[in-house]
Parts: C-alpha cells; structure tokens; sequence
C-alpha cells in the first residue's frame, strides 16, 4: 500500500482587509499518497493556489495542520523549510517568469544542484539528462528564457524542478498559459513522468478535461470550501453537487 506522502487536515486560509475578514479556503481536508495525482479545480477565486501556498509555507495556515510524510510543516521556518523546498517542487503557469532573464536556463536548471554541493561538470552531465528526460536537446541548456518557446520554457520549468528529485510536485495552472497543442505535449510529459518516476503530483487547474485525462482523485473547491472530494471517474461520471455538474457541462 502507498504511503502517504502530503496530508492536509482541516486547514483554512483567511485575510483581513480593512475591518473585514475574508476566507479564502475554508476547512479543506485531503491525503495524497506516493505516485497519485490530485487535481483540485474550481473557477477562478475559488482557492486553489491558495492551498499551494499554504503547503509551500508562501502563505501561512490560519487553521489547521499540513503534514510532510509523518513531519509537521504548518508552521516551519527556517532549516525545516528549506528542507521542504527540497522535497517540494512548484510548476507555474508563466515558467519565462520563472527563470532569471539574465541567465540560462542551464543556470537555472542546475542552481539547486550548485546549492547542494555539486561540482560543475556533475552539475551540467545532471542537467542535460533532465532537459533530454524532458523532452528538450542537451543545447538548450545554452538558451536564455527568451530564446525558446512557452512549451519549450515550460518543459525546461519541470526539469529544473525535477533536479533536487522532489517527493510532490506542485503544477499550479502549468498549462494555462499554453496553447491547445503545447498543452497536450506538457501533459504528455506529466503522464509519462508520474509513470517512469512514479512522481506524486498535486494538479492545479480550472480545467476539468486536463484533470480527467491526468489525475486520479479530484477535488472541486467553490469559494474557497470543498464541495466534492473522489475518484476522477466518481466525480467526472457522478457528480454530486450542482456546482460541479455546471463545472463538467462547461468544458467536457
């Protein structure tokens, strides 16, 4: 049985804005275990990077609890973050912006690798595997952001977040930015990855036809509270709640 390697329990998000408080997401409860892909959707609004943040330690947890494995992450600072930046890797949905203009993406790619302690000439044999393992020739390494393509920059985005071997790795609208084509390339590359690497994926998207052909659990968020949690075929084929019927009809 897999373990499980990210557990969220009842954790919310709120902000204060003025003398009023707002929830961004509100009581949301999930577990994702070694080699799974959890999509979790909703419109715009409706919390979803919200979460990321919150599991990236970018926002902290107003309530709630996050766990790593069997470590506590809710509150980490510090040595303990810098260990979960290790173990989690996020995937943007603008990856050029991602990237410092002013160096390679073989810079970018091996900077983590550098941090860790490796030489120069392991770090360029690592992160020319992780460019061909992506789908891109080892010349790319030379290119600046703005010499190569989104489907190309993004390609180049998860292997640099490949690089430090993550234990999830956190696509957040990865390829919303992309056109139709690119977008069925990039998904490709996920499906195979999470199948050669068995790489545990958290899906972060507001389209409901990427999740069904990429993810194994979904959960559909609405202003900022979860309203269905299953298999994607259990909440694609059977949906329960008006919201998410309304969200399938859109787009499949």
């Amino acid at each position: 049985m897999a373990e499980t390697v990210l557990k969220a329990e009842h954790i919310s998000k709120s902000f204060i804005s003025g003398n009023k408080r707002f929830t961004a997401v509100d009581d949301v409860s999930f577990n994702l275990k070694q080699g799974e892909c959890l999509g979790i959707v909703g419109e715009s609004g409706s919390g979803k990077s919200t979460i990321a943040k919150m599991i990236t330690r970018l926002e902290d947890v107003s309530r709630g609890q996050i766990f790593l494995g069997d470590q506590e992450i809710t509150k980490a600072k510090g040595k303990a973050l810098r260990s979960i930046y290790r173990d989690i890797q996020m995937v943007f949905q603008n990856p050029a912006e991602s990237f410092d203009p002013r160096h390679t993406l073989g810079d970018g790619i091996g900077e983590s690798l550098r941090n860790m302690g490796m030489n120069r000439r392991e770090t360029n044999e690592r992160v020319e595997l992780l460019l061909e393992k992506c789908g891109l020739d080892k010349e790319f390494a030379q290119r600046y952001p703005h010499q190569v393509s989104g489907g190309q920059c993004q390609r180049a985005a998860i292997a640099r977040a490949l690089a430090v071997k993550p234990s999830i790795l956190i696509c957040d609208e990865a390829t919303s930015a992309l056109d139709v084509t690119v977008q069925k390339q990039i998904l490709e590359l996920l499906i195979e990855l999470k199948h050669n690497e068995n790489l545990t994926v958290l899906f972060i998207s507001h389209d409901l036809a990427l999740v069904q052909a990429f993810c194994d659990h979904v959960m559909v968020l609405n202003g900022g509270k979860m309203v269905e949690y299953g298999t994607t075929e259990q909440v694609i084929d059977h949906p329960k709640t008006d919201y998410t019927r309304t969200l399938i009809k859109s787009v499949l």
